[in-house]
């Protein structure tokens, strides 16, 4: 439930949309996000959080965040740190619940509703946090996977659930008759920037 004067802000945890909407097998057009939960309510901010591999010539998610960057997002990145697992694999870590969570509460006292893009369920006891101080908190996950991806002790604590997959016709982006337009594939073409993530 969304009320068109209530002042609303969106926390954006990359990696979990990510994974979310790649398991649903779609991508977002960040550009429609924006401007559906700005017909919403009063859209006070609109946060986006990554940690980016910056040992690379050349970050993957960088496209990304400068797209984000010109197009009414705010952007919150950190370096990820790379490690060796016992097994000998190389995994990526780069956990940004800390700056998403400080972000969210100092800004909750000018804001109605906070939607939060994230099944972390590190988050319930933000989300508990937020209630407190008067602010409505809708989260944003699927359950519609082979697991769902959202914990259940978050989807319980948050007012809304608002399930990723029915968002689909609404913010995905279209196919194309040219290959699949994801990170990878710009990563390895270096097309323009204006066309990958709207």
């Amino acid at each position: 439930m969304f009320y068109k004067d209530e002042r609303l802000a969106l926390f954006i945890d990359g990696l979990s949309l990510y994974s979310s909407s790649r398991a649903l097998e779609f991508n977002i057009d960040f550009k429609l996000l924006r401007s559906e939960f700005m017909r919403r309510g009063k859209l006070v901010k609109a946060f986006y959080y990554t940690a980016i591999l910056e040992n690379d010539e050349y970050s993957s998610m960088r496209p990304l965040v400068d797209w984000l960057d010109y197009n009414g997002f705010t952007t919150v990145t950190k370096p990820a740190r790379e490690y060796i697992d016992s097994q000998g694999n190389r995994k990526v870590k780069g956990n940004m619940d800390i700056e998403l969570t400080v972000d969210a509460l100092e800004l909750s006292d000018r804001l109605d509703h906070v939607v939060l893009f994230s099944g972390n369920g590190d988050f319930r006891k933000l989300v508990e946090s937020l209630q407190r101080k008067g602010v409505r908190v809708s989260v944003v996950s699927t359950t519609h996977t082979q697991s769902p991806m959202i914990s259940d002790e978050l989807r319980r604590q948050a007012d809304s659930f608002i399930e990723l997959d029915q968002l689909k016709d609404i913010v995905g982006r279209p196919e194309r008759q040219t290959p699949a337009m994801d990170q990878k594939h710009y990563v390895a073409n270096r097309e323009p920037l204006a066309d990958s993530y709207q």
